[in-house]
């Protein structure tokens, strides 16, 4: 088994870049997933591992996906490996990935949410993970959102970039217009009760970053503004938060209906 120990092998040195620079990955189009987790959900939906990457002290306890992918790994020294995570303890195993093309379906696409200026990561992974999880099959980014495959997003997310189609760095003005369906805003007040809403036929979440929310011109798009009631005293919900209870109670709605 060969090793390499240097922190300034050339492959080293790219998957480090991969790993740290937005710019580096929109430029080469690959990522850098980090996690037993992450590498196995992708494997799951058919994705093929342009290189698999393990910490030479944990190699052995990754024998399952490394037949999986089918390939031989790449094994790292274990400071060489720490060099290109982004956890101050590596989970020993990394893939480099090619980023998945946006599905150009948006126009037909049942349901789908917008994110506007989203900065935090941990709020967009949480929402592509709720996303995910409650149905929804697409998801548009704005200029000013944190990168969907940085690594912060990627463990947020836990999966769900692998089962969602994901746009970056969209005009949310046009993506809107070419969605063509029902579009609603969460507003912290004033809007229909979430309970209460009607959420029938195609419709299209738009949130916004927390503080400022949705831009009044963006949100002057949105033919339903819902609110989620709260008890005294809490002025708003986390924006990944109220998207979850967003997704949640849009697919109550969609189960009754089926059943209706």
């Amino acid at each position: 088994m060969t090793v390499i120990t240097s922190r300034d092998n050339p492959r080293v040195r790219r998957w480090q870049s991969l790993s740290r620079d937005a710019r580096e990955r929109r430029k080469e189009k690959r990522a850098l997933i980090e996690g037993e987790h992450l590498v196995s959900a992708f494997l799951d939906v058919g994705g093929i591992v342009e290189a698999l990457i393990l910490n030479k002290s944990q190699a052995s306890s990754f024998d399952a996906l490394v037949k999986r992918c089918g390939n031989p790994p790449v094994v790292l020294a274990d400071k060489v490996f720490r060099a290109i995570a982004d956890t101050g303890t590596p989970a020993g195993i990394a893939a480099e990935i090619a980023l998945p093309k946006a599905k150009a379906e948006l126009k037909t696409a049942a349901n789908c949410v917008f994110l506007e200026g989203i900065q935090d990561a941990g709020n967009v992974g949480a929402i592509l993970r709720s996303a995910a999880a409650f149905g929804i099959r697409h998801a548009v980014l704005g200029a000013g959102c944190a990168d969907a495959w940085s690594p912060k997003v990627l463990r947020a997310g836990m999966g769900a970039h692998f089962a969602i189609s994901i746009q970056e760095n969209a005009e949310l003005g046009a993506a809107i217009a070419g969605f063509g369906g029902k579009v609603a805003c969460t507003v912290p007040r004033g809007g229909v009760a979430l309970s209460g809403a009607d959420l029938s036929g195609r419709i299209g979440w738009l949130l916004g970053a927390e503080g400022r929310g949705v831009s009044e011109e963006l949100a002057a798009r949105a033919s339903l503004k819902v609110t989620i009631p709260m008890a005294g005293g809490a002025e708003s919900l986390n924006v990944a938060a109220a998207a979850a209870i967003c997704f949640y109670e849009f697919s109550r709605f969609s189960t009754r209906a089926a059943r209706a």
